[in-house]
């Protein structure tokens, strides 16, 4: 096996050698790991490997040509003779870390948009999710080229070593904890970063609103993956009138979604670990259990559960909670839950209910956060048109589609001017009588910066 550092020599003396960036180079790549996918169904989650090939490889092999070109740039008078353009280019060696929650689709959406882009990569799957680990590390380098791609294993030790080396670029999804350590990391060398982070997603349910169809949209989010979902609604922001209409309609949801003893459902999963199951039991205690409550630590079992009479002191308000447990606080207004919403960090995502578009535009008029939806859930997910990514401390940066491949492309500004026609630059040298510096201000137009 080859050290850290020989297999990063490896895959730089690729990328310096330019073999990733012909567009054919990229689109054996993309291929490769198109037939990864249809290849180990089984081995993966078929729906998210379905998902996954229709969103991010198929429309990144259909659009790469059109990504790849030189993007024209406008001139003023001065420059008519020159050609200026933006090019897109590989960043060089790119690290990956990828989270455990969804440890193929958080994997492998990145790194289409870094082999997309030209670049070679090093993954880092999660080392808690064990089995689509051995899955990244055993099977996905079968299908492309060994000498611009590499999988390391290994925990937070291993990970802290491999970012003592110098990469030309990281993007890491997980918590703002560990985000902070790949940004210091990042800074003694100069690497800019994609932080794809989390936080705590407020979710206002104003009372001018059906509270079955809150229940169902906001029930389906925040249990989604048993609620370890980044972009999940993290508590619920409504008032007391509110909360007695919708806890029942809650109760009802949850019955529906996963039966009347939801450990038998086969719709709701399990922690991912018993340290996170610890973690979460003890939020538990916050507050007043209104639905739910039960767990089991050996079958890291929580049911779907809702809280309430929670203060904003208590620790279920302070972290971003990763599982099955939904805290409600009562505001009075709306104007209360923007407030209480802006005294916080910026989270990741913000969800608005409201059968009145005023009151759900108020909120977005008003707020920040890495996504909005209003009167539904992380349904922006499907669609690669739109970027994903955090603002303040839920990260810094956007993927997803064309998104990717922009993140992991540098945008070089490019001017190629004739090597002839000197007399024409004469106005640009000094000296600088009245007339001429008229002249270049008017060749440069109002929107321009001047040299002069």
């Amino acid at each position: 096996m080859d050290s850290v550092g020989d297999t990063l020599q490896r895959l730089r003396e690729t990328f310096s050698a330019g073999r990733t960036r012909p567009a054919e180079f990229r689109v054996t790549q993309l291929e490769g790991l198109g037939r990864f996918l249809r290849d180990n169904q089984q081995l993966l989650q078929e729906a998210l490997a379905r998902d996954l090939r229709k969103m991010e490889v198929t429309l990144a092999l259909k659009n790469l040509h059109t990504w790849m070109k030189d993007e024209p740039a406008t001139k003023n008078l001065l420059m008519q003779l020159s050609s200026t353009f933006i090019r897109k280019e590989p960043f060089g060696l790119v690290l990956i870390i990828a989270p455990w929650n969804y440890p193929l689709n958080l994997s492998l959406v990145p790194l289409v948009g870094a082999l997309a882009a030209g670049n070679c990569v090093v993954l880092k799957p999660s080392e808690i999710s064990t089995s689509t680990e051995k899955v990244l590390t055993e099977v996905l380098p079968q299908y492309l080229d060994q000498s611009c791609f590499a999988v390391m294993l290994g925990g937070p030790e291993e990970t802290g070593q491999l970012l003592e080396h110098k990469f030309d670029y990281i993007f890491f999804t997980g918590s703002p904890r560990v985000g902070r350590i790949v940004m210091t990391a990042a800074a003694k060398h100069l690497t800019p970063v994609t932080l794809e982070l989390g936080g705590k997603n407020p979710c206002y349910v104003d009372d001018n609103c059906d509270p079955e169809t809150v229940a169902n949209r906001v029930a389906f989010f925040r249990y989604f993956n048993t609620g370890q979902t980044c972009v999940a609604p993290d508590y619920v922001l409504c008032s007391p009138e509110m909360q007695e209409r919708l806890l029942p309609a809650l109760q009802s949801t949850i019955a529906r979604f996963f039966g009347e003893d939801p450990r038998s459902s086969p719709n709701l999963g399990r922690i991912i670990n018993d340290k996170h199951f610890q973690r979460l039991q003890g939020l538990l205690g916050c507050g007043r259990v209104a639905i739910g409550g039960q767990s089991d630590q050996r079958d890291r079992y929580i049911a779907p559960t809702v809280l309430v009479d929670v203060q904003e002191t208590e620790p279920v308000m302070q972290e971003e909670i990763f599982g099955p447990i939904l805290p409600i606080v009562n505001v009075r207004s709306l104007d209360e839950a923007i407030d209480f919403i802006n005294r916080r960090e910026k989270p990741l995502a913000l969800y608005a209910f409201s059968k009145s578009n005023k009151v759900v535009n108020k909120m977005l008029d008003r707020t920040s956060s890495g996504t909005f939806g209003g009167n539904d859930g992380f349904t922006y997910l499907t669609l690669p048109s739109l970027p994903l990514g955090g603002v303040g401390n839920s990260g810094m940066g956007r993927y997803h589609g064309k998104f990717s491949f922009n993140t992991f492309s540098h945008h070089r500004a490019c001017l190629l001017s004739p090597p002839g026609l000197e007399k024409l630059n004469d106005i640009r040298y000094p000296p600088y009588p009245d007339w001429k510096q008229r002249l270049v201000r008017w060749s440069l137009g109002p929107q321009s910066c001047t040299l002069l």
